[in-house]
């Protein structure tokens, strides 16, 4: 799964089976990947919406990913391209 960077000791990674068609842009968090991770989506206004917090992450630094997340949105979404050819958003 690619790992697209890291927020203190979570992991921001892709789930790369996805199916078909794929699903709206999003990432994957938690301390070591794992398909039942916490799932946030990356919104057509380049925003952050928790999808589920599988991982059980405080909210606190939940809140620090989320605003990591946002600050490097463009990077995420180039990425995704890269690997699923497109980018649909979920809002």
């Amino acid at each position: 799964m690619p790992r697209i960077f890291k927020v203190g000791s979570y992991i921001i990674y892709f789930w790369v089976n996805k199916g078909n068609p794929t699903e709206p842009i999003h990432v994957h968090v938690s301390r070591v990947q794992s398909p039942n991770a916490t799932k946030i989506w990356i919104t057509s206004t380049r925003k952050c919406f928790l999808c589920n917090n599988n991982s059980k992450i405080p909210p606190v630094q939940l809140g620090i990913i989320m605003r990591a997340l946002e600050a490097r949105v463009d990077d995420i979404i180039e990425m995704w391209k890269k690997i699923f050819g497109e980018v649909r958003f979920y809002c």
